[in-house]
C-alpha cells in the first residue's frame, strides 16, 4: 500500500514539473555587411529566456547593452559554456552595459531573462539588446 501511495504521489507531481520547464528561444545575431554592431528587439514572458549567439575572435572587444523593460537582464557566456551549467563571463541589466575583451574565439551566448520574482508573476518583458564588436 505504501509503495502504491508513493508511486501515485510521484506520478501526480511529474506533469507539474514538466510544465515548469523554461522555454529557451535561440536567436543567431548577424551583423550587416560592413557593420560592427546590431540591435535586436525582443519580448518574452515569465520564465522564458532568449539566447542570442554570435561569433567573435579572441581579443576582440564586445559591448552588450539592454534597454526597455527594467526587468530585462542578461548573462554573457564564453564559447562552450551554457546557462545553468557554467559561470557567466559577464552580466548586465537596463542601464548597466557589459564590455570587455573576449578571451577566446568561437560562439558566444547572451541569455536575456528576468528575475524569479517577476517571472513568477508571468510578467512580459519587452526590450532591445545592442551588440557591438571592435
Amino acid at each position: 500500500m505504501k509503495t502504491s501511495l508513493l508511486l501515485f504521489c510521484l506520478l501526480s507531481v511529474t506533469p507539474a514539473l514538466a510544465l515548469a520547464a523554461d522555454t529557451v528561444t535561440t536567436v543567431p545575431v548577424h551583423f550587416a555587411k560592413g557593420a560592427s554592431s546590431a540591435t535586436v528587439k525582443g519580448s518574452f514572458k515569465g520564465y522564458e529566456t532568449v539566447l542570442y549567439t554570435l561569433s567573435a575572435k579572441a581579443g576582440q572587444h564586445l559591448k552588450v547593452g539592454v534597454s526597455g523593460s527594467n526587468n530585462a537582464n542578461f548573462n554573457l557566456f564564453a564559447p562552450g559554456d551554457k546557462p545553468g551549467e557554467s559561470t557567466a563571463l559577464g552580466s548586465g541589466s537596463v542601464g548597466q552595459d557589459w564590455s570587455g575583451a573576449l578571451p577566446a574565439s568561437g560562439t558566444y551566448s547572451v541569455q536575456v531573462y528576468q528575475m524569479r520574482a517577476t517571472a513568477r508573476r508571468g510578467t512580459t518583458v519587452n526590450y532591445s539588446i545592442h551588440f557591438g564588436i571592435e
